[in-house]
């Protein structure tokens, strides 16, 4: 397990994704899931914690992609809350049957993550109790129901797929797997509004330095575009 990326968020590195676990008194929250079959290589991570999966309260979806929401279903089979926005959730109904039939990135990418039997809808605006208060921000165009996280106590935003940060550089979310890159590129703006110290990725190493400065940055980068 490596060193916190924040006071109680660790990172845990699954296949291809990262999920983060925030440790709070009263249990385990968990920032997406990895694949579907992820789950052991989670509890192993969490026991690293001095955790079990019989910790964890809740696991927010960052949205529907497989490798982020895939292993969400293991989690609501054994009672516990799965959060994600109802777009996405929705989306997870499609079958590869339909996907065919209407082809689409975005409803490929759906039909590779196993639907939910039950789940909490993610609004915007919410405040989860975690880390002094974590805001659900909607921020579509990755897929319809993207969020992300934000905690104003500490700087901290979680980022999902909105945002990347390919060999240093950020940008942002990628146009090959996302719905509607032009929506994606324009939910920015919401983020640089914030006081942002500190920007946790899905994929690539925390952004610590400039966080602000560089959220701005591609505000003014769209806005040239």
């Amino acid at each position: 397990m490596r060193e916190p990326i924040a006071p109680r968020v660790h990172e845990i590195q699954l296949l291809r994704v990262k999920a983060h676990v925030i440790l709070e008194e009263d249990g385990v929250t968990l920032i997406d899931s990895g694949y579907a079959g992820s789950l052991p290589r989670i509890e192993r991570a969490l026991a690293g914690l001095g955790k079990t999966v019989g910790d964890v309260r809740r696991v927010v979806c960052t949205h529907g992609h497989p490798d982020h929401a895939g292993g969400a279903r293991a989690f609501a089979d054994l009672g516990i809350e799965v959060m994600i926005h109802p777009a996405d959730a929705a989306n997870l109904e499609i079958g590869f049957g339909d996907a065919v039939r209407r082809p689409s990135r975005g409803r490929i990418f759906a039909a590779m993550t196993p639907p939910l039997p039950m789940f909490t809808p993610l609004a915007d605006g919410d405040l989860l109790p975690v880390l002094g208060g974590l805001e659900v921000i909607h921020t579509p165009g990755h897929t319809p129901g993207s969020v992300c996280l934000f905690a104003a106590e500490h700087g901290l935003l979680f980022v999902g797929d909105v945002l990347q940060r390919r060999f240093g550089r950020v940008s942002f979310a990628s146009g090959l797997y996302s719905d509607d890159p032009a929506a994606a590129r324009a939910s920015v703006q919401r983020l640089s509004k914030l006081r942002v110290k500190s920007v946790v990725f899905a994929h690539y190493p925390a952004l610590v330095d400039d966080a602000a400065e560089t959220l701005a940055g591609l505000v003014r980068q769209a806005e040239a575009s």
